[in-house]
């Protein structure tokens, strides 16, 4: 929560019921620091909340303390963390893409397909800088990336009159130009990522783990689960082997000093092979 900038999602997880044998639908909420596509040194880091529901409150607890920017998508219960100014929201484009995407698939059109193609020029650049310096970032976005964005402004406004507007690519178009500012802040702050693909990648491990196991055995479980994701996608982001980190730290920490506890995090460990655990 130091960082300047975070990566927000959630995905739905089961959890037991208890009493009835059935189960209900519980949350995972993930919160990414990772500015190395930015130059930044900082060591990545993954934090896995859970909460028995989707209610914007668990957000609004998580980040309480927090203030920078994130990047997320327009889950509604994220709004009311920008009505103060403490967070300002930088939206996805991968979001934005994915929704004429889903379109394309189901039925192509030179609409869709030209959207695609805009977005994937956009996606080119920043394919191009990954890794330089914010302000390297900033001044190669705002020659190339601006113009860009101004134009396709200007085609979603004409394309969408020609459109009805029940139809699903106009929904698609209205839904970038309701987030505009949003979607565009990154090209002012060379920190800011196009999307939020880091904390689609954080979740993937938890995509897995539904096919592999049914379900967590009740709330406590599931904030165990989030402890446990937390410390294992860290350590991959990282560059370290989940299950050697956490042979390392489980064959350690009960002989460890409470007040070096911090030795143990992923990013104080190194591990260079897997035959060498010292």
């Amino acid at each position: 929560m130091s960082a300047s900038k975070l990566h927000a999602d959630d995905t739905p997880v089961p959890v037991l019921a208890p009493g009835n044998g059935k189960t209900r639908i519980g949350r995972l909420w993930t919160y990414v620091r990772d500015d190395r596509p930015s130059a930044d040194t900082t060591a990545p880091a993954v934090w896995f909340a859970y909460s028995p529901d989707r209610k914007g409150e668990h957000p609004r607890q998580h980040l309480k303390d927090y203030k920078g920017a994130l990047q997320a998508d327009a889950y509604a219960g994220f709004h009311h963390l920008y009505e103060g100014g403490k967070i300002y929201e930088a939206a996805c484009w991968a979001h934005a893409r994915r929704k004429f995407h889903e379109i394309h698939i189901a039925h192509a059109s030179p609409t869709t397909t030209e959207a695609i193609e805009r977005i994937a020029a956009l996606c080119a650049i920043e394919a191009e800088i990954r890794g330089s310096t914010p302000e390297i970032r900033k001044t190669i976005r705002q020659s190339r990336a601006r113009p860009l964005l101004d134009s396709m402004r200007n085609w979603f406004e004409l394309t969408l009159a020609k459109l009805s507007r029940k139809s699903d690519t106009a929904a698609a178009i209205r839904y970038a130009s309701s987030r505009w500012r949003a979607l565009t802040r990154y090209v002012d702050d060379g920190q800011l990522e196009i999307d939020n693909n880091a904390a689609e990648r954080a979740l993937r491990v938890v995509a897995l783990g539904r096919k592999n196991y049914l379900f967590c055995g009740s709330d406590a479980g599931g904030e165990r689960a989030a402890a446990i994701y937390s410390l294992l996608g860290s350590a991959k982001l990282n560059g370290l082997d989940p299950e050697i980190y956490l042979q390392h730290v489980l064959s350690r920490i009960a002989d460890h000093p409470i007040n070096r506890i911090d030795q143990l995090l992923p990013w104080n460990v190194s591990l260079a092979s897997p035959y060498n655990q010292s």
